[in-house]
């Protein structure tokens, strides 16, 4: 189950700002000149939504950085949004490929003993790989820091770019916080923290779900 929190920003000054200030020295592990990772994303679906319809994405993700470049292929499917913390379930599996297959995904993706198999199977349904279709995509930058706060350990993400769907554009400028290990209750304070100490609010929508209301507001035009 993934569990993190979104909080938008009005500038990349404010949020990159962050990084440089006295407090985020406080609870990071692991402060310093980082490298941003350029994360390149599709969403699949079928033409007329199948599975957005029922609480499910698929994202194809390249990463690259100075060392390389690889393919991650992601389902998300149901939880829940409420003031920014998102939960939902996830299985991610590393690809060479830029081309999501349903039946090697599902083969892949629960390999242990408590994955979900049955979960995952209800999230993909009777979807084939012919009947998915890219739909949208994102391109940003993002700069990983490890947070300890609390009992708890999380990862804070500082992404900047662009969604785009249907020929329009919205940038991203969103700090997410992920908890790694640990209380979701460390991770809502941790949020609340930096709330009051920035412009920051909390964001209920993912990515995905704003670049296809781009889409939509394209196809109305």
């Amino acid at each position: 189950m993934e569990t993190e929190i979104k909080l938008a920003f009005k500038s990349k000054e404010e949020l990159m700002g962050i990084i440089k200030s006295d407090w985020f020295a406080d609870y990071c592990l692991d402060v310093g000149d980082k490298e941003p990772v350029r994360l390149t994303n599709n969403y699949y679906d079928t033409k007329d939504r199948v599975l957005f319809k029922k609480g499910t994405s698929i994202r194809v993700r390249l990463y690259e950085d100075s060392e390389g470049s690889r393919y991650e292929h992601t389902v998300k499917y149901g939880g829940s949004v409420v003031n920014g913390l998102h939960q939902r379930y996830e299985w991610n599996v590393d690809s060479d490929s830029s081309e999501f297959d349903v039946d090697e995904f599902r083969l892949k993706a629960c390999q242990g003993d408590d994955d979900p198999q049955e979960i995952l199977d209800e999230a993909l349904g009777d979807i084939k790989s012919d009947d998915l279709v890219c739909l949208c995509s994102t391109y940003c930058e993002r700069t990983t820091y490890t947070f300890g706060f609390g009992d708890s350990m999380m990862e804070a993400c500082f992404d900047t770019g662009t969604i785009s769907a249907g020929g329009k554009h919205e940038d991203i400028c969103e700090l997410e916080i992920e908890l790694e290990s640990g209380d979701v209750v460390d991770l809502k304070d941790m949020a609340q923290f930096i709330v009051d100490n920035t412009s920051a609010v909390p964001y209920n929508a993912s990515k995905y779900v704003r670049a296809l209301r781009l889409l939509d507001s394209s196809d109305e035009q």
